[in-house]
């Protein structure tokens, strides 16, 4: 083929070429996606990150390439690099798939190519941000009124309900912090859980109060945080407070007992209460598991991801703040280039931070769409149900214990000491047909397994519990020589 990029006028592009290399490219699209439940889960074992740079890199090129070929090297190069994180059998982080519209949704998302930020900009992926946004808030189960934001994921969503709990109580005590900052402000007190989720303390960071500054409330051997404790602690306080809850701990899948957290962050009357709900958030929407989260609609501000359990392609998470003043005067944004929205429509980026976006909605659009709020309710429900089958077949073997409640999707494994949990890890990733990774949880080493895709079938589960099995008495073997 030859090289049009050269010698073709920009401003005249080739429409046939265009469309030849867009077939091709969902060709190679399509190949993948139908491979995913049959391919090797992790990497290719042989990947290092010298052969991945031999394939991809090389020196600045100086001349422009076909796009043909552009596109035929990358699938080549990055092919051995890529995990089947969005296949049946990757357990590995708390992963959904993509459910088939929302994929083809996020292809045409690429291809309309909007800026999301403004209604004036592009109407479209405003109002369905809004379509979708009350959807998930009816089925959620949050307060009629609450405001959305569609964020890149959990951490931006967090940071966002953040934002807006900051201004909030400083707003109660008399200080403007979008204008002011924070230098000589009022001292905002911020707790946590002892086992509080990274993403929420990067978005203390981000936000000025200090990851380190922040209290923590003492959990029990799940990971809930003790109302108790959070009591004592808040006794006779006053001024601006800020509590972070958890529905969802990443290790466990314990949810914090939001009602009687509810019933003590309101005794004081500057405090806001935020619940990071990564993929916990996603039990409000199951008859079965809701009591899981009773209590959550009390908070003022949710996060979530959508790319979790909503099974949307990744770039895609929640805030939801009840104030939905506190959330635009926290995000919004002004300037005498940027049109205001009409009157009755809503500008996306006063709602997240940023102004130039991919148009997110989208995919989450489509989600809803093709599951409905029954099938949404059956997907969390039925990756449950396999956890538990998870849990129940390793839990037959001698040399596995089981550490937490399966309450969720998530399943924490004792495959014996650390490096005999390290190793069985290893040997697992290397035999491909499924995929976990380790933690440290209370001190000690686990193996954790996750349960988050539409694919993911009780065949697959017994698959992936009998590779793990089996690599776990091969490295037996190996210790007894």
């Amino acid at each position: 083929m030859p090289d049009t990029t050269l010698t073709q006028d920009p401003a005249a592009p080739d429409d046939t070429a265009t469309a030849d290399l867009l077939r091709w490219t969902a060709e190679q699209a399509i190949a993948w996606r139908t491979g995913l439940g049959e391919r090797h889960v992790g990497a290719d074992p042989s990947v290092t990150p010298a052969s991945l740079r031999d394939g991809l890199g090389g020196p600045l090129p100086r001349t422009g390439t076909d796009p043909r070929t552009v596109i035929d090297d990358l699938v080549r190069a990055a092919d051995p690099g890529l995990v089947a994180m969005s296949g049946p059998r990757y357990h590995g982080f708390v992963i959904g798939g993509s459910v088939p519209s929302a994929l083809a949704a996020d292809w045409l998302t690429s291809t309309w190519d909007q800026n999301a930020g403004g209604y004036l900009v592009t109407p479209s992926a405003a109002i369905v941000e809004e379509v979708a946004g009350a959807w998930l808030v009816e089925l959620l189960g949050l307060p009629v009124g609450t405001s959305v934001g569609f964020a890149t994921g959990a951490t931006l969503a967090s940071t966002t309900c953040l934002a807006a709990g900051r201004h909030a109580v400083l707003r109660k005590a008399g200080w403007d912090v979008e204008e002011d900052g924070l230098q000589g402000a009022p001292t905002v007190r911020v707790i946590v859980g002892t086992d509080v989720h990274v993403s929420v303390l990067m978005a203390l960071r981000y936000l000025g109060f200090g990851r380190g500054r922040a209290e923590r409330v003492p959990t029990d051997d799940q990971g809930r945080m003790d109302p108790g404790a959070l009591a004592a602690m808040l006794e006779g306080h006053t001024g601006p407070l800020i509590v972070c809850a958890q529905a969802g701990e990443v290790n466990t899948g314990a949810f914090d007992p939001m009602a009687r957290i509810v019933e003590v962050v309101r005794r004081v009357p500057d405090a806001w209460l935020h619940l990071d709900g990564a993929f916990g958030l996603w039990a409000a929407a199951s008859p079965r598991l809701r009591h899981l989260v009773v209590g959550h609609d009390g908070a003022d501000s949710w996060a979530t991801d959508g790319h979790k359990w909503l099974n949307v392609p990744y770039d895609s998470g929640f805030a939801f703040v009840r104030d939905a003043a506190a959330h635009r005067a926290a995000m919004g944004s002004s300037a005498a280039y940027l049109p205001p929205a009409p009157a009755a429509t809503r500008d996306p980026w006063d709602y997240v931070p940023e102004l130039s976006r991919r148009a997110r909605g989208f995919t989450a659009w489509a989600a809803i769409r093709e599951l409905g709020a029954a099938g949404i309710a059956a997907l969390v429900e039925r990756d449950h149900d396999l956890a538990v089958r998870m849990a129940d077949r390793l839990a037959r073997h001698p040399g596995v214990t089981i550490a937490n409640e399966v309450v969720l999707n998530q399943v924490l494994v004792g495959l014996g000491d650390p490096d005999l949990t390290r190793d069985v890890a290893a040997r697992v990733q290397r035999e491909g047909t499924t995929w976990f990774g380790t933690t440290v949880f209370k001190g000690t080493p686990w193996a954790r397994i996750s349960v988050s895709s539409w694919w993911t079938t009780e065949d697959d589960i017994d698959r992936s519990a009998d590779a793990i099995l089996r690599c776990l008495d091969e490295a037996l073997a190996a210790r007894r020589g």
